[in-house]
């Protein structure tokens, strides 16, 4: 897809967002802009009823109050034309009082027990019928002027609808009466005063003049949604209701609790406002509360789908504006694309011109925005790049060259070179590599070679640990394996590569095989060995004929005697066990065996080599002086070598002190992991400035000497990771120091 394309695309999609976003907010503002239209016109309704209600209601206390009054006087006039007692009443006078006081019906009520019945009156079949009189006394509010008589009138039977109610009662009596007169007036007797006091009128005319109005109704709290429905018979339908909490209005969308819970919730003071379906018709309800003159909740049903109707054409209309929009802004958008790009795809020319390495062409600027000013700056680049190029093309042959010149040199250069990463994995190897342990490069590309013997595990760890740490490491000797699972001596140089900023990346290491110099390091040993055997031989002898002497005495003796005695025995066999562990030691000695390292006490290797050299030392008047540590002191060794770098050190003290003398030897553990080997004499001492000499090759003061017994004892203590230090003043004595580490297991027990 092309950049034009993309921005006609990106900008008609940020369009299509906006008018999306546009869409949903206009059709959200007017969702609620019409729920408030609503929610204040049926707020204004609910207003005009209740105005009505107010209205109406005091024009029905009025004529409640013209009743009353018109009824009072006809029974003052009634009592005055009939006789005090009942039985004295005729039906004649009766009906003649009814009709000139202008009332439908006349009884007089006496009283029998509890209870009040008709006595006489002017519609005969009621006469012997009870009557609540005392009901409806209490019922109303006691008109007493005087203590002379008392007036009430039944329950009001007006109401605020264009019904027809059935009539109106009302009782009278005093003093001199023994009976009570009940008037009865019929609703066509006060039909005029009905017509100024009705309701339904006006609903008619609100539900005309706002076809949305389904419904508009009159609710008496008391008896509707009010806690003291409870003191009233339940009411299961809503026939029940309109006869008895319904005050005007229908009553065709309701729903029982919910129109309870919200006229609970109106009598509070808010406006309720609730959305339903009913009669498959979903409506919007309201209940308004109307405190005074009485207690009345007006609920208004309105229908919602017209405005919803309205809604969905404003909606209809935004959308198909919308798309109207965005099918100009699609045309639009891509049309100035184009115009745009124009000098973008000349600047796309010349970088692909770039890109191919042609460098010589430019762009011709003719405009001066930014457009034109990156077009002048990329014919800029282009001119720099290709002075870069060339320069990068003569540093590319020098760097060639040297990539050749080092890779020649590193892959024939005879140390096995390795690098590995930070994880131990190897990354590039050399021939020698491949020479000296046997993997090609293949197999050893991105593994973990196990070059290292177990044994040296921890060591090689802890030396990778120094490395990590910045700490510069010198050459050591040490132990590999090969791919064959032969071990080899190296001489191994470790070394970090880092970056530029100085964080560790990889670690190479030069390996070189030291098998060669080794042997001959080995032959050297031998020879030294050669000749400290010469040496020792007449010593050696000497002492074996001291045992065969003995041996020779005691056998004459037996011969002499003819008998055997088990102590001369005894004697002869410890001579013979001294004869054989001289021709053993010296056999040790003597002949060449393999490199094995083994776990020994240094103070019993000490004690053979004592033993080797004791009559060598009696023949030259010394005497040696042993002091060992109560500890055990195991070290991991080859016992022949370090037996013949003690022979060394006590054969040249024993040189070093030719009138005789004392040589002490001491071996004791100076912390939790070495022990020290001392062996002082009381000889000529060597001067100070010979010291840093001794263990040069072939140097030395003796006539017959070679001058590679130090320096032979140097590289076996080397190589037992050990330290070997000569201490001497002239005409004192000298003192030679060897150090070697104990066994791990020791120095933690320790």
């Amino acid at each position: 897809m092309s950049v034009k394309t993309k921005l006609s695309v990106m900008i008609s999609m940020i369009v299509f967002v906006l008018l999306v976003l546009n869409v949903i907010l206009n059709e959200y503002s007017t969702r609620v802009n019409l729920r408030n239209d609503i929610q204040l016109k049926m707020m204004s309704i609910s207003q005009q009823v209740a105005a009505n209600v107010i209205q109406n209601t005091r024009e029905v206390e009025f004529v409640q109050t013209v009743l009353s009054d018109k009824m009072k006087l006809a029974s003052f006039s009634a009592a005055s034309q009939l006789p005090y007692h009942a039985d004295e009443v005729t039906y004649e006078q009766l009906r003649q009082v009814a009709e000139h006081v202008g009332v439908s019906s006349m009884s007089l009520l006496k009283q029998k027990g509890a209870n009040y019945y008709v006595v006489q009156s002017t519609n005969p079949p009621e006469i012997g019928d009870a009557s609540n009189v005392w009901a409806a006394h209490k019922s109303q509010t006691i008109e007493q002027e005087t203590l002379d008589y008392e007036f009430w009138i039944g329950p009001d039977k007006l109401t605020l609808t264009d019904n027809t109610i059935l009539g109106q009662e009302s009782f009278y009596t005093d003093r001199n009466l023994d009976y009570i007169i009940r008037f009865y007036m019929k609703s066509d007797q006060f039909t005029d005063l009905r017509k100024i006091s009705h309701t339904t009128s006006l609903l008619t005319e609100l539900k005309t003049g706002n076809p949305t109005i389904l419904e508009i109704t009159g609710f008496n709290p008391d008896l509707f949604g009010s806690e003291p429905i409870k003191e009233i018979p339940t009411i299961v339908s809503i026939e029940q209701l309109k006869e008895s909490a319904v005050s005007f209005g229908s009553y065709e969308y309701g729903e029982i609790e919910k129109d309870k819970k919200s006229i609970k919730e109106s009598l509070q003071g808010k406006m309720v406002f609730r959305e339903e379906t009913i009669n498959d018709r979903t409506v919007i309800k309201s209940f308004f509360a109307l405190s005074e003159p009485v207690p009345y909740v007006i609920g208004l049903v309105l229908d919602k789908s017209p405005i919803m109707k309205l809604a969905e054409e404003q909606r209809n209309n935004q959308v198909f504006i919308s798309i109207v929009l965005l099918i100009v802004v699609v045309f639009c958008s891509y049309w100035l694309s184009d115009i745009l790009l124009r000098p973008v795809r000349s600047i796309l020319w010349k970088v692909n011109e770039v890109s191919f390495g042609r460098f010589d062409d430019t762009i011709e600027v003719k405009r001066k925005d930014e457009l034109g000013q990156l077009a002048q700056r990329v014919n800029a680049m282009s001119k720099n790049l290709n002075i870069y190029m060339t320069k990068l093309k003569m540093a590319f042959e020098e760097n060639r060259s040297m990539k050749e010149y080092l890779e020649s040199f590193i892959n024939h250069t005879t140390d096995a070179i390795h690098v590995v990463d930070l994880d131990g994995r190897i990354t590039q190897v050399n021939r020698a590599f491949e020479q000296l342990f046997g993997y090609t490069t293949d197999e050893a590309i991105g593994q973990m070679l196990p070059l290292v013997p177990e044994h040296l595990y921890e060591e090689e760890q802890q030396t990778m640990e120094l490395l990590k740490s910045g700490k510069p490491l010198a050459a050591r000797e040490t132990l590999r394996v090969t791919k064959d699972g032969e071990w080899i001596s190296v001489s191994a140089t470790t070394s970090p590569i880092q970056d530029k900023h100085g964080e560790l990346r990889a670690i190479a290491s030069i390996t070189r095989d030291m098998t060669g110099r080794n042997k001959m390091e080995e032959l050297l040993r031998r020879s030294e060995k050669l000749t400290t055997v010469g040496q020792l031989a007449a010593g050696v002898a000497h002492e074996i004929r001291n045992p065969l002497t003995t041996l020779r005495g005691f056998l004459q003796l037996q011969l002499e005697t003819e008998k055997l005695n088990t102590r001369h025995v005894d004697i002869m066999l410890s001579e013979l066990d001294r004869i054989n562990l001289i021709v053993s030691e010296f056999l040790i000695l003597a002949k060449p065996q393999a490199t094995r390292f083994e776990v020994k006490d240094v103070r019993f290797i000490l004690g053979d080599v004592i033993s080797l050299l004791d009559s060598q030392a009696h023949l030259c008047d010394i005497e040696f002086e042993t002091y060992f540590d109560q500890e055990n002191c195991r070290i991991s060794c080859e016992e022949n070598q370090l037996k013949q770098v003690f022979i060394n050190v006590l054969k040249n003290a024993i040189e070093a002190m030719p009138e005789g003398g004392r040589i002490t030897i001491e071996a004791r553990r100076n912390d939790q992991h070495h022990v020290n080997v001392s062996i002082t004499d009381e000889g000529i001492g060597i001067p100070e400035e010979r010291i840093a000499k001794l263990g040069d090759p072939f140097y030395t003061d003796k006539d017959m000497g070679t001058g590679l017994g130090i320096m032979v004892s140097q590289r076996i203590i080397q190589t037992h990771q050990g330290m070997l230090e000569i201490r001497s003043k002239v005409n004192v004595g000298t003192t030679v120091t060897i150090v070697l580490p104990l066994m791990k297991e020791q120095a933690i027990e320790a």
